[in-house]
């Protein structure tokens, strides 16, 4: 069961297992501009999802996984919530991070419903996260259980660091 703050909640879309073809998205990115998943080239791909960026929780989630991660040139992190691309760039302005790539599943839930992430009753994605190989497959995953928890951080962090690099 999923829940949030304590509280039964419904997420819908279609859940992803390790193994999986990732399926493209498009969302916005913080100029407004519609991206999507195929634009992005780097061997590995970390998406990095949660409910609202202006949270302590998902604060902290987006700067551990872009600090531990994104050394690395292979990797391209992209971080997907339902914030709107203004919002999300006036946290990374006011969190000092210049690196970290936002981008909005708002407009039309895109991402969360190909993904199994969206919160029915509070139109929020739901805190996961998903590393992708070259070949776009899934090779980790995490769907967290209770919204105001945090990822298995640790386990995410040492599962990237074993990748081969390029």
């Amino acid at each position: 069961m999923k829940t949030f703050k304590g509280k039964p909640i419904t997420v819908i879309g279609e859940v992803k297992k390790v193994g999986d073809v990732a399926p493209d998205f498009k969302a916005i990115n913080i100029k407004n501009e519609p991206v999507s998943l195929s634009q992005f080239k780097s061997k590995y791909i970390v998406l990095n999802v949660v409910p609202s960026i202006d949270t302590t929780v998902c604060d902290m989630q987006v700067r551990t996984v872009n600090t531990e991660l994104s050394e690395r040139d292979d990797i391209t992190v992209l971080t997907i919530s339902n914030d709107l691309p203004f919002a999300q760039a006036r946290w990374c302005g006011n969190a000092g991070l210049v690196n970290v790539i936002t981008l909005s599943d708002h407009y039309n839930l895109d991402f969360g419903l190909k993904y199994g992430t969206v919160i029915e009753e509070l139109r929020l994605l739901a805190r996961s996260v998903f590393v992708l190989d070259e070949q776009r497959k899934i090779v980790y995953l995490e769907y967290v259980d209770e919204m105001s928890s945090h990822l298995s951080f640790d386990e995410l962090i040492q599962f990237v660091k074993q990748l081969p690099k390029e």
